[in-house]
């Protein structure tokens, strides 16, 4: 049993329920009176809406891709100091959620996650990697010592998942067309998570330290080699779009509204041709570029690899 009492600080926001059950596999294992669990689900001043209006949704890539959230009801810490934190995230358009990144941003992250390990534990579709990456600049940012990375993603293919997902952020149905698969992350991979906080426990009851060591060859991660340039390219896009509908905004809202019309037509233009493009481009370059590609991988998967 652990020497003394550990104290672990779980932060999560999740609109449909599904990063919510992820946490509570993953937190199964460490029910035990030896581990204090404090689970705080970040509640924004102006809930988000479920499921999403169609304008409202892209509405609010612009300040999410630019971490700039709206703001939230601090949660109330209880421990001045924590043995571990976990952040549950889901990704928006390519960047944690809003609400994490608030709270990510605020004086009590800087507090409490300062010289502390984190594990982070991320529920989306397929692309994640750019998410992590502001992950990472925002823990950092902290002080935080990042030392684990789980990711579930979706049950379906890249381009089933592209018209489901976004049924079900609008229609709040996991399975809005009978001709299409469930949206969402399969049953077996969200109880797969307890095998992660099993390995957790293991650690903590027999005192060993946590590093990045934790969830190393557990397959806590897997990269789709095909979505790199994809997700790079996007996270460009969403940058420079984003920037330039804020600037929009600051004119007049039904200017911004014009133009987020506009790019929302590029943008579903863009991944019905750049994705493939640069897929094929990828495949015929594999050979030449498989190196780097495997250096890119091993980076991405980090600090839990494959």
């Amino acid at each position: 049993m652990p020497k003394e009492s550990q104290n672990i600080l779980v932060i999560s926001y999740s609109q449909t329920g599904q990063l919510s059950r992820l946490v509570e596999h993953f937190l199964k294992p460490l029910q035990s009176n030896d581990i204090y669990i404090e689970h705080h689900i970040i509640k924004p001043c102006e809930p988000y809406p479920f499921p999403w209006k169609f304008i409202s949704f892209f509405n609010q890539f612009p300040e999410t891709v630019h971490l700039q959230p709206a703001p939230i009801h601090s949660p109330e810490l209880q421990q001045k100091k924590y043995d571990l934190v976990i952040v549950a995230y889901t990704v928006w358009f390519l960047s944690p959620s809003q609400p994490i990144t608030a709270f990510l941003q605020s004086e009590q992250a800087q507090r409490h996650l300062k010289n502390t390990p984190v594990i982070t534990l991320i529920g989306c579709r397929n692309m994640w990697l750019q998410a992590q990456e502001k992950m990472k600049s925002l823990l950092a940012d902290c002080g935080a010592n990042l030392i684990a990375n789980v990711v579930k993603v979706d049950q379906s293919n890249d381009w089933a998942s592209f018209i489901t997902t976004p049924m079900w952020m609008l229609t709040g149905k996991k399975k809005a067309v009978a001709w299409l698969p469930s949206a969402g992350i399969a049953e077996s991979e969200i109880k797969d998570m307890q095998r992660f906080g099993t390995v957790l426990l293991q650690k903590i009851t027999e005192n060993q330290p946590l590093d990045k060591t934790l969830f190393q060859n557990m397959g806590a991660v897997k990269i789709d080699e095909k979505l790199m340039m994809s997700e790079k390219v996007g996270a460009r896009s969403f940058h420079i779009w984003g920037k330039l509908l804020i600037k929009c905004g600051q004119i007049s809202p039904s200017f911004r509204k014009i133009v987020l019309y506009f790019y929302i037509v590029f943008l579903v233009a863009m991944i019905l041709t750049v994705v493939p493009i640069s897929a094929v481009i990828k495949r015929l370059l594999k050979p030449l570029i498989q190196k780097k590609l495997n250096e890119q991988k091993r980076y991405f998967a980090e600090p839990s690899g494959e």
